[in-house]
C-alpha cells in the first residue's frame, strides 16, 4: 500500500523597505542624490536591520537549527524551501546572515531538503504581459540557488503563488518539471488539493496545490486561544492529516511562523519538533515537492485563465491583495510602464533599483479592505495606515522616473525601426547605433539619414536641438560623398552619443 506524502514547504523572504519620511520630509528631486546612491536614498536600512536581526534571533536561526536536528534524527524527514533573492541580500548585510547562509548549505547537503525557483525580487513580474522580465528574474534566482548553495532547482514557485495557465506555461518552457500553486475552490470545483494535477496547454509540467485549510491551522490558528481546536498537538495534527483523502498533502508556510508569528512561548517549536515522530507513526511519508510529481500521476488537469489568476493572499486568493484598489494599480502600473526606459539606460544600478520597487510588498501594504485580512496585512507593514504607503511609493517612483528621464534623454513618442523595433529615448538610439547589423546599418542608416528620420525626431521628440542640427549636417555631407557602412555608423554614433 503507497503511504501518503505529506511535504512541508516553507517560504523564506524579507523585503527592502521604502522610507517613511521621504515624501513628507521633502526628500524628493535633491541634486545631492546620485545614481550611485540611490538605495540609501530610497530605502529604510535601519528598518530592514532591525526587523531582520530580530527575526533571525527569534525564527531563521532557531528553526534552522531544529529543521537539522530533525534531519539527523529521522531519516525519513525532508522539507522545502523557496527562499527570495533579496532575502539572501539582507543575509549578507545583516548580522546572523552569514550562519543563516552556512545553515542552507548544510541542510542543501543533507539531500533531504529541496530549494524551489521563484522570482529573485518576489515581484509581480509574472503578471505583465511582456514576458522577458519575468524570464530574467527567475533565471537569476536559479543562478543564486547554485551558486550560493550548490543546488540547481527543478521545481518552481511564483510569488504568494500567483498562478495561472500562462506561468505554469513559462515554467515549463524553462525546464521546470513541477509548480506549486494555491488549492482554490473556485478552480478545483469540488476535486481535492490533495492529489497531482497537469496544467491546463502542458506536456510535462505537474501542480501541486497548497491545502490551505491544513497550512492555515498551523500558520495562523495555532496560537488562537478563542479557536475551537486549540491547542493544537502534533499528534492531534497528523490525526487530521492521516484523516484526509488523497495522494499528498501541501504544507506551504510562511517560515516566520516558527518564533514569530506565533512565539516561543506558545509552544510553536514544541509542535514541530513532535511532527515528524506523529506523522511516521501514521504510517505517512515525508517527500520533498520533486518526490511526489515522480511518485504520482496527476489525476486530472487545471485550468486557471490569466484574469483569473490565483495566490495564497487572504480570503480572496486572488490578485486583489496587490492590484485590487486604485492606489495599487496606479503604482503597479507606473513601475510597469517604466521598464522599457530602465531597459534602455543599460544601468545597472538603476535597473537594481527598479527591480527593488518591484517588490511586491510594497503594494501589499496599500490594501485597504479591513476585516482579518486587513489585520494581517497591517501586521507586516511598517506604514500607519495604506494611504501612507501609497504616498511613499508614489512619490519615490515618481523621484526614481524624473531621474533615469533625465539619464537617458527620454522622448516623447519613440522612433520605430523598419523591423518595428522601438527606442524611446537618445540613450536607446545610442545603444541601437551600437549594436546594428552591419548589413543592416548600411542600408538602413543611410535611408534614416537621408530621409531626416533621426534629425527630425531628436528636434521634436527629444528635444535636442544641437543634436539634431548635427545628424543634419552628417545629411548634407551623406549627399556630397559616400561613407562605407561602419564609417557611417561612427559618425552617426560620435554626433548622438556625446
Amino acid at each position: 500500500m503507497t503511504k501518503k506524502s505529506i511535504c512541508l514547504a516553507f517560504e523564506v523572504h524579507q523585503p527592502f523597505r521604502l522610507r517613511k519620511d521621504f515624501f513628507w520630509n521633502k526628500q524628493m528631486f535633491k541634486r545631492s542624490a546620485k545614481v550611485e546612491d540611490l538605495f540609501d536614498y530610497y530605502f529604510f536600512a535601519d528598518k530592514d536591520r532591525e526587523v531582520f536581526e530580530k527575526v533571525a534571533r527569534k525564527c531563521y536561526r532557531p528553526t534552522n537549527e531544529m529543521i537539522l536536528r530533525l534531519i539527523d534524527e529521522y531519516r525519513d524527514f525532508k522539507v522545502a524551501y523557496s527562499v527570495s533573492g533579496v532575502f539572501v541580500e539582507q543575509c549578507e548585510r545583516y548580522g546572523y546572515g552569514k550562519d543563516i547562509l552556512d545553515d542552507f548549505r548544510q541542510l542543501a547537503s543533507s539531500r533531504k531538503v529541496e530549494f524551489i525557483d521563484q522570482t529573485y525580487y518576489h515581484s509581480l513580474v509574472g503578471l505583465y504581459e511582456e514576458e522577458g522580465e519575468f524570464i530574467e528574474q527567475v533565471r537569476m534566482h536559479r543562478e543564486l540557488m547554485r551558486d550560493l548553495i550548490g543546488y540547481e532547482p527543478v521545481f518552481f514557485e511564483n510569488t504568494e503563488l500567483l498562478y495561472n495557465n500562462r506561468i505554469a506555461r513559462l515554467a515549463e518552457e524553462m525546464g521546470y518539471r513541477g509548480i506549486l500553486a494555491e488549492g482554490v475552490e473556485r478552480v478545483l470545483n469540488g476535486k481535492s488539493p490533495n492529489y497531482v494535477y497537469m496544467p491546463v496547454g502542458c506536456k510535462n509540467l505537474k501542480v501541486l496545490l497548497r491545502d490551505y485549510p491544513l497550512t492555515d491551522d498551523v500558520g495562523f490558528r495555532f496560537s488562537l486561544k478563542s479557536w475551537k481546536e486549540y491547542p493544537l498537538s502534533a499528534s492531534k495534527y497528523a490525526s487530521w492529516l492521516n484523516a484526509t483523502p488523497g495522494q499528498c498533502i501541501n504544507l506551504f508556510l510562511d517560515y516566520e511562523t516558527f518564533g514569530e508569528h506565533h512565539w516561543e512561548d506558545t509552544g510553536i517549536f514544541e509542535f514541530l519538533r513532535d511532527l515528524p515522530q506523529q506523522v511516521l507513526n501514521c504510517e505517512m511519508e515525508f517527500s520533498t515537492p520533486s518526490e511526489i510529481i515522480e511518485k504520482y500521476e496527476p489525476i486530472g488537469v487545471i485550468d486557471v485563465r490569466n484574469l483569473e489568476t490565483t495566490s495564497w493572499a487572504d480570503i480572496e486568493k486572488d490578485t486583489s491583495c496587490f492590484i485590487g484598489n486604485t492606489m495599487q494599480w496606479a503604482c503597479y502600473d507606473y513601475l510597469r510602464w517604466l521598464e522599457p526606459y530602465v531597459k534602455e539606460s543599460e544601468n545597472e544600478e538603476l535597473l537594481k533599483i527598479w527591480r527593488y520597487l518591484g517588490i511586491s510588498d510594497h503594494l501589499y501594504y496599500m490594501f485597504t479592505v479591513g476585516g482579518a485580512s486587513g489585520d494581517v496585512h497591517s501586521y507586516f507593514s511598517h506604514f500607519e495606515k495604506p494611504y501612507d504607503a501609497f504616498v511613499t511609493f508614489l512619490s519615490v517612483i515618481h523621484d526614481f522616473d524624473v531621474r533615469l528621464r533625465a539619464k537617458i534623454k527620454e522622448a516623447d513618442y519613440p522612433f520605430v525601426f523598419r523591423n518595428e523595433e522601438k527606442v524611446r529615448s537618445l540613450k536607446g538610439l545610442c545603444n541601437y547605433i551600437k549594436r546594428m547589423p552591419e548589413e543592416e546599418a548600411e542600408e538602413a542608416i543611410k535611408e534614416y539619414i537621408g530621409r531626416g528620420d533621426f534629425e527630425r525626431w531628436i528636434r521634436e521628440s527629444v528635444g535636442e536641438e544641437e543634436i539634431a542640427e548635427e545628424v543634419g549636417n552628417l545629411r548634407l555631407s551623406l549627399e556630397k560623398q559616400k561613407y562605407d557602412a561602419d564609417v557611417l555608423r561612427d559618425r552617426l554614433y560620435e554626433c548622438v552619443c556625446k
